[in-house]
């Protein structure tokens, strides 16, 4: 039991540490601007709504953790 925590916790470790490099290299930055998501902005108001980029992070989510219950 413990041994595979530390496993997922080493694992989840290394997807943040790729994905802040991702994000740092540049290479993300097409995230946030997809179309479906909202932007209004007018003199000092400014409003975002990431519908599309919420939609994709969850699917993503879903099928990881959906791995690693498989998996464990």
């Amino acid at each position: 039991m413990v041994r595979s925590v530390g496993l997922l916790v080493v694992i989840a470790g290394v997807f943040i540490v790729v994905v802040g490099l991702l994000i740092y290299s540049g290479a993300l930055s097409w995230f946030g601007r997809l179309p479906g998501d909202i932007r209004y902005e007018s003199g000092s108001v400014r409003v975002y709504i990431p519908l599309v980029s919420m939609l994709l992070i969850s699917i993503v989510l879903m099928v990881v953790l959906s791995l690693l219950r498989r998996f464990f």
